[in-house]
């Protein structure tokens, strides 16, 4: 028994339309598309979420930690303002001001005559240099 159409369809169905019992290709196409359109998508919205992050890695660590906390409350909270906070912070190059106090610190103790400690910040490099430059300074004054 071969299927018959209702006498009241038309001869010419669209492509559209399934044979009752047939495979719905329009229906699987869509769903592939929407599937992937939701990856790439989800793809594309972390990366531009993450593009403030990305951009202040660069930078010191204390202004990254700032731009990830900001990150991570725009994406919790859904408030945009912390994002484009984070993306301006990631923008801005702040200033260095621990290092030439911790120098002019570590050079009023050595005028004191008190053994400075050891500073992990500095490059072995910048210690040796900053150790023999004041070494040489303290023994041309004595």
């Amino acid at each position: 028994m071969t299927p018959s159409t209702h006498a009241l369809a038309t001869q010419h169905l669209p492509i559209f339309i399934t044979a009752p019992g047939g495979t719905d290709v329009l229906f699987w196409i869509t769903g592939i598309f929407l599937l992937l359109a939701l990856l790439l998508g989800g793809n594309l919205f972390l990366k531009l979420h993450s593009l403030p992050e990305r951009m202040a890695h660069k930078s010191q660590k204390f202004q990254f930690e700032i731009v990830a906390v900001l990150g991570l409350l725009a994406l919790f909270t859904h408030i945009h303002l912390f994002w484009v906070a984070g993306l301006l912070l990631a923008f801005i190059d702040l200033p260095d001001f621990g290092t030439p106090l911790r120098r002019i610190a570590r050079s009023t103790e050595t005028l004191a005559g008190i053994e400075p400690p050891p500073d992990s910040t500095l490059a072995p490099d910048d210690e040796e240099q900053g150790h023999g430059h004041t070494h040489k300074q303290g023994a041309d004054h004595a």
